[in-house]
Order: structure tokens, then C-alpha cells, then sequence
């Protein structure tokens, strides 16, 4: 697309430092860009962000206008679906011109017909409320909450910085006070069952890594709080909990690859825990608890998990009773645990299943008796807040690329959802313009890849009629006239992670400009089972980038989108994926979009006092063994960098970002000004005030979004 001369890029100083690894050197003209303390480094972000902003300017008007449309698509004064925990209904609200949500609850007995919450005449409660507790802070965040049975205190943890280390604070809910001292460093909170006793798990300094486990007692100070237990593997993390039926605290530890789990009766909070099975490498394991047994979903006998029980007595391995199999196509992704019931949240084929099984009487027995319907090709579907062990219903919360979030109760005995809640979209929403596909496309090799679609109907041009069925057959076939739509591809593709298939309304003003919206379920991901992400992870790493390729490959040649007019999305992992196929194939792309993008491989995962690096080796590898070394070079986005014609590209980073340190892209930025022939635009903002999500409040996160989309439109030609 034809553009006005850009301004002038920063240049920004080389420092030449060298390793030797494996007989190979890295040189590295950038590393001093990691000194977060240095001005000349603060100096060097704000300058990359005013050289954004003059490229950006004269897409000030569009930018206005994309927030403004997005805004016009919020119900900026909203209230949640309340959910009821003991004698309480719990939900949150919005208020128009306020940044932050209003937790709330108020008494109620059980819900009536439709779900009604509260008893109409009940006061509501403010628990908290973080506007006021923002006050001051550029970011904000609440982590983990949890209130003791009786409902009176109130634990919860606060991020001020964006680093994702949050501070323990206790609230007494009757007086409205929160105690005086405070805890640093915290992640998981759970309340033993005497209303008093808190459990709450610590990070190490260094490697941010939830490692030890506290019990504290209402009443007295932090500095006499207990040390319960400390996991010294550096790949572990902890995580507290409560069992649905409230009877057990259960302490899992975790890496990438294999997990155990210790548990505590809720209501002998000074016990010692006890061990389910000992850690045994790649082997995970989850429990819960009902009537005496422990349900395990185990992966021992199979990557895609089965679901076994064992009596409380004697949880060892030796004593598992199997109560679901594994089965090859269809992966256990969990298994909601209650008194009459269960239900088996499944994924095959792609697509999330949630199977209702009913027990026969107080026994483990069960039996497989309906399944939940749902209507669409490609959609996201999972279980919603069920905090009530004994029930007779079960809420789950669905939405497609053109259905808005919802929420329903299901009815165990007939098996009929009942629709409580559907986000509401304002400013002329009509769902039944838009089409959403799903269809797969074919890797190098052989391998079927899933892809989901969502477009504009009537700003199609992949046929005559401007309209189009779910048939494949349909999509015009490679050599007819390039469509005119540009097209939009998002990428993950790590971690075994399922890329969700849900509803945004910020999305609209692309779909209604005709922009083509392509979801690409790449090998690296969890969305066919656990199988799906071994092959796509380690030293089969790229076959997530190979199969991203393929699939913009397939949907321009099937008619999808103009081979002329590709821009690519992804973000942290998925920036990884941007940065590969960058160098693999940087013909392909018109545009990138990298957000807080993990480029910088080797440096990263060589330096083992970085947080999340030695947990990390259980996915990509361990670069000090020279074959992984090797095999992560070869696709290192920051090492592959070379003289060769690039998209255009926007990318973006916090400088308080925990999970990728912003010197990433930013030394990626720098390193590619240098070496880059053509004169497309190569833009790196810095949220100098946030972490690894962006902006907190979430009208400051429409404006970074409308700043991406006014981006795209200017290279999509429609700006």
C-alpha cells in the first residue's frame, strides 16, 4: 500500500557481547538493553513509543473512531450472573465511566424458577470494589480470592505493578475492615473450615515460582505464620484448594509434565498433609473428593487422562478402581465432581464435550446419561461457577465467533438448558450477518490442521451470492480470481493450550469492514489432546510454524482472504510463532501484529535466573544439551533475523511484563531495523506502565486495541 515517508527511527547504540555455546558463537549487539535501571534504556522505549505515535498519527481520526465503535458495542453498565456460595448470591457489575468491576453479594436462599438470585429485598454488599482500589495506581489487578465458610472474612491479593506479584489482604465483610499486615509475593489462597485458619501459597524471588505453602491463624501476625511445606525443584509450582464438597484442602504441585497432590482435611487445619501418589516424571494427576473416595483424573495409562477413584484411606496407585478409560481421540480435560453427578469436560475432534454422568447411589457407581448439545460448527463451551456440591443443575458458559458469551443452567433430571444470561451487545448487533466455519487444512505433512472462520455474509467475496454454507465445496478453488477480502489469521500453538473460540465485539469493526477472521488450531496446542501438543512442542517445535503457514495457505488458495492482503496475530508463546514465520516466510504476510512476543530464545532460556526458564525446559528444552541447544537455534526468531524484505509490523510489550521481559522485543525490534531492506513500517510500543496483559483498565485496553486495528487497516488498504 502506498504510504507517505515515515518519520525517522530511533537508533539505538551497539554493545557487541559474545557466548560460546556448544561450539557455537552468539553474538549479541543488544543485551545491555536488559539493564531496566539504565535511563538510556527508558530512554530508548519512549523513543520507540513518540516514533509509533508520528507513524500512527495520521490514523488519529480512525483510531478515535475504532474506539468509539467498540465502545458502542459494551453495555458499559452491566451486572454478572450471580452465583450462589452458602447463604450468599456473588456477582460483579460494571458502572458507565468506570475502569474497573464492583464485586458484590447478596443473602439469598436457593434460586428459584430462571435462575432468580437473591431475595429482592436484600442489601447488596460491596466486597470490593476496584475502582476505590485503584485509586492512584496506573495498573490494577485482583489474583486469588477466597471467604471463609461462615462468610465473613474475605482473603484476596492485588497487583499494583503488572508484574503479576500480587499482596495478601484479609477483609472482615461484617465491618468492612481489611487487618493490618500484609503478605508479599502470594498466589493461591483457600480458608481451612473453623473460619480462621488461611492457607496461602509464596514465590521464590527469583524464578517467580510458587514454592511454599503458609498456614496463618486469624489473630495473630504474619511473622508467626507457619511454614507447611516447600517443593525445592525448580520446575514445581504450588497451588491451594478447596474440594467442592468443602471436606479436604488439597496442596497440587505441578510442572509442565507431571504433578502430585497432598491433602488435609478442611476441618483439622493443624494436621499434616498426606500424600495422594508420589511425583513420578510425566505423570499428572488431579484430585476431588466425594463420600469417602478420591476421584483422580490420571494420565498413567495415557496421554488424553482417565478417571479413576480410590478410597480415602488408601490412595496409593495399587488401589485405583478405573471409572472412565482412556481413549485415544478423546482427551479429559476435567471432571466437575458433585453429589448426584459429574461431569466429564472432554475435548474431540477439536471441540469442547461436557458429558453428564449420574451416580446410581451413595457408591462410585456411575453411568454415562446424556450429553450437552451444542448447535454451532466452532464455539467454546465450559463449566461456568458451580460452588454448590449438592444440586440438582449445572451451570456452563457457551459462545461461538458469533454467538456473545452466555451462560446455563442445565437440568440434570431432563436434561434442558435454560439460558440465563447472554451478554448483551449494543449499537445495532445483528448476529445472523455473520458466518462462522470450521475446516481443516493439510500440514506439510499430511496431518489435518482445524481451522475456525468467522466473517461478514454480505462483505464476502468468496462467491457470487455474497453468502456462504459450512461446505468446503463451495469455497472456490485455488487459480480462480483473488477475493477481495483481506484476511486475519491468529496463531498460538503452545503449552497444550485450546484456543478458545469465543465471541468479541471489538472484533466487529474488522468483520464489518470486510476483514476475513481465521483461527488457526496449530500442533503446540491442546485442542486435539494432549498428543496434539507433543507434536508440537520440543524438538518437534516446528511443526507449530510449519502448520501456520499451511493454514493461511489453504484459506487463500480456498478463497478466504487475498494472498495479497494476510496479516498474522499472536501473542506472548504465539509471538514466538509471529517471529518464525516472519523469518520463514515473510512473502506471505502484509502485516504482523506481535504482542509481548517471546523472540529472544536462546538468551531467554540459557539464563536459568530468569523467571519461568527452568520449568520451561519441559517444553521447549534444555539449551544446555547440545541437541536441544541446536534445534532451538534453528528457529530462534531473534537469532534467524537477516537481510531480507519484512511485513509490516507492530509490536508491543510492558515494561513490567513478568512472562516475557520487554528487552525481548525490544532487542528484536532493534536488531531488525538493521538488517531489513524494505521500508514497511516497524513499530515497538512499550505500556511502560503494565505487565504481561497490557492495560488493566479495560476502556486504556480498547484504546491499545483500536491502535492494532487502525494499524491493520491502513495495510489492508481500508484506512
Amino acid at each position: 500500500m502506498s504510504q507517505n515517508p515515515l518519520p525517522t527511527p530511533p537508533v539505538v547504540r551497539k554493545i557487541h557481547t559474545e557466548t560460546r555455546m556448544h561450539g557455537v558463537l552468539l553474538a549479541d549487539d543488544y543485551a545491555w538493553l536488559r539493564d531496566k535501571d539504565n535511563p538510556d534504556v527508558t530512554a530508548y522505549l519512549e523513543a520507540e513509543n513518540a516514533y509509533a505515535e508520528a507513524v500512527m498519527a495520521p490514523l488519529a481520526g480512525l483510531r478515535e473512531e475504532l474506539y468509539q465503535e467498540m465502545l458502542s458495542h459494551v453495555k458499559q453498565t452491566d451486572v454478572s450472573v450471580p452465583y450462589r456460595d452458602g447463604g450468599w448470591w456473588y456477582y460483579t457489575r460494571t458502572e458507565e465511566g468506570l475502569q474497573y468491576g464492583i464485586h458484590c453479594r447478596k443473602r439469598g436462599g436457593p434460586a428459584g424458577a430462571g435462575g432468580d438470585a437473591a431475595e429482592g429485598d436484600a442489601a447488596e454488599e460491596v466486597l470490593l470494589d476496584g475502582n476505590q482500589l485503584a485509586q492512584g495506581q496506573a495498573f490494577f489487578a485482583i489474583g486469588d480470592t477466597d471467604i471463609t465458610d461462615n462468610g465473613r472474612w474475605l482473603a484476596y491479593t492485588t497487583d499494583t505493578k503488572g508484574f503479576r506479584q500480587y499482596t495478601l489482604h484479609i477483609k472482615d465483610l461484617e465491618t468492612g475492615e481489611t487487618l493490618a499486615g500484609e503478605v508479599e509475593r502470594v498466589g493461591s489462597v483457600v480458608w481451612a473450615a473453623d473460619n480462621r485458619t488461611l492457607f496461602y501459597t509464596v514465590e521464590d524471588e527469583q524464578q517467580k515460582r510458587q514454592f511454599q505453602l503458609w498456614r496463618h491463624v486469624l489473630g495473630s501476625a504474619h511473622a508467626e505464620d507457619v511454614l507447611v511445606y516447600q517443593d525445592d525443584d525448580g520446575r514445581f509450582n504450588l497451588a491451594a484448594g478447596r474440594t467442592r464438597d468443602g471436606k479436604y484442602i488439597v496442596v497440587e504441585a505441578a510442572s509442565h509434565t507431571t504433578s502430585e497432590a497432598r491433602v488435609l482435611r478442611a476441618d483439622e487445619p493443624a494436621g499434616a498433609f498426606s500424600l495422594i501418589a508420589p511425583r513420578e516424571d510425566e505423570h499428572e494427576y488431579s484430585v476431588d473428593h466425594r463420600n469417602g473416595l478420591w476421584f483422580i483424573r490420571t494420565n498413567d495409562q495415557g496421554r488424553n487422562f482417565r478417571l479413576v477413584t480410590a478410597p480415602v484411606a488408601t490412595p496409593g496407585r495399587k488401589h485405583w478402581t478405573e471409572r472412565i478409560a482412556h481413549r485415544d481421540k478423546v482427551m479429559i480435560e476435567d471432571v466437575d465432581l458433585f453429589a448426584g453427578f459429574f461431569i466429564a469436560c472432554e475435548r474431540e475432534d477439536g471441540l469442547p464435550r461436557l458429558r453428564l454422568w449420574k451416580f446410581a447411589d451413595d457408591s462410585a457407581e456411575a453411568a454415562p446419561t446424556g450429553e450437552i448439545a451444542f448447535p454451532e460448527p466452532a464455539y467454546s463451551a465450559h463449566p461456568h461457577i458451580n460452588r454448590i456440591f449438592e444440586t440438582a443443575t449445572f451451570r456452563y458458559a457457551y459462545q461461538s465467533l458469533v454467538t456473545p458469551s452466555s451462560v446455563y443452567e442445565y437440568d440434570i433430571a431432563t436434561g434442558a438448558s435454560t439460558l440465563l444470561k447472554q451478554l448483551e451487545v449494543p449499537g445495532g448487533f445483528d448476529r445472523t450477518l455473520y458466518a462462522s466455519e470450521r475446516i481443516h487444512a493439510k500440514a506439510q505433512d499430511g496431518v489435518e490442521v482445524p481451522v475456525s472462520i468467522v466473517y461478514r455474509k454480505d462483505k464476502f467475496a468468496g462467491n457470487s451470492s455474497g453468502t456462504k454454507s459450512s461446505a468446503v465445496s463451495q469455497v472456490p478453488e485455488s487459480g480462480t480470481e483473488a477475493p477481495k477480502n483481506p484476511l486475519y489469521v491468529y496463531g498460538y500453538g503452545s503449552y497444550g493450550y485450546s484456543l478458545p473460540i469465543g465471541f468479541s465485539s471489538n472484533r466487529l469493526s474488522l468483520l464489518d469492514r470486510g476483514v476475513v477472521l481465521a483461527y488457526a488450531h496449530i500442533r503446540g496446542g491442546g485442542d486435539l489432546g494432549e498428543p496434539w501438543h507433543d507434536a508440537g512442542k520440543m524438538l518437534v517445535k516446528r511443526n507449530t510454524f510449519s502448520d501456520f503457514i499451511a493454514c493461511v495457505e489453504h484459506l487463500t488458495a480456498r478463497g478466504y482472504g487475498d494472498p495479497r492482503r494476510v496479516a498474522a496475530e499472536g501473542g506472548s508463546a504465539g509471538g514466538l510463532l509471529m517471529g518464525a514465520i516472519a523469518n520463514m516466510r515473510p512473502d506471505l504476510f502484509r502485516a504482523i501484529v506481535s504482542h509481548v512476543p517471546f523472540v529472544d530464545v536462546m538468551n531467554t532460556m540459557l539464563d536459568a535466573s530468569l523467571p519461568l526458564t527452568v520449568p520451561e525446559y519441559e517444553e521447549w528444552g534444555d539449551p544446555n544439551q547440545e541437541e536441544y541447544f541446536r534445534y532451538m537455534l534453528s528457529y530462534s526468531p531473534y537469532d534467524n533475523l537477516r537481510a531480507a524484505n519484512y511485513p509490516a509490523m507492530l509490536v508491543k510489550t510492558s515494561l513490567h511484563d513478568s512472562q516475557v521481559m520487554y528487552w525481548e522485543p525490544a532487542k528484536y525490534v532493534a536488531k531488525l531495523r538493521t538488517l531489513k531492506t524494505d521500508s514497511n513500517p516497524l513499530l515497538l510500543v512499550t505500556n511502560m506502565q503494565a505487565g504481561h496483559g497490557g492495560a488493566s483498565g479495560r476502556y486504556d485496553y480498547l484504546k491499545e486495541i483500536a491502535l492494532d486495528y487502525a494499524f491493520l487497516l491502513r495495510e489492508f488498504g481500508l484506512a
